[in-house]
């Protein structure tokens, strides 16, 4: 029962700190501005990660692992989405000749 309550109290903070980030980025700077915060959700990789470590050392806890497994799958989205979409912005910037 422990882990498990370890595990939700890393998630209420993860999503605590989530809101903080994204809710003090104006939404005119968000795009610019979504490649530095790629680098923040990287955070939410490591905290899913540390969370998993932390769900697979106990024994009994394979919801934990799961829920461990689904979290890293969906933070790393995230972040590769990011970039996608940081790179498809920065090419809208580049002039028809260029091809680089």
């Amino acid at each position: 029962m422990g882990e498990i309550m370890l595990l939700i109290f890393v998630f209420v903070i993860a999503g605590f700190l989530g809101v903080e980030l994204i809710s003090k980025v104006p939404s005119q700077l968000h795009t610019p501005l979504m490649s530095g915060t790629n680098a923040i959700s990287g955070i939410t990789v490591v905290g899913a990660m540390s969370a998993t470590a932390v769900a697979v050392l106990a024994p009994s806890s394979k919801i934990g692992m799961i829920f461990g497994v689904i979290a890293i799958v969906l933070a790393a989205i995230n972040v590769v989405g990011g970039y996608l979409v940081t790179d498809r912005m920065l090419g809208m910037f580049k002039k028809k000749g260029d091809k680089k």
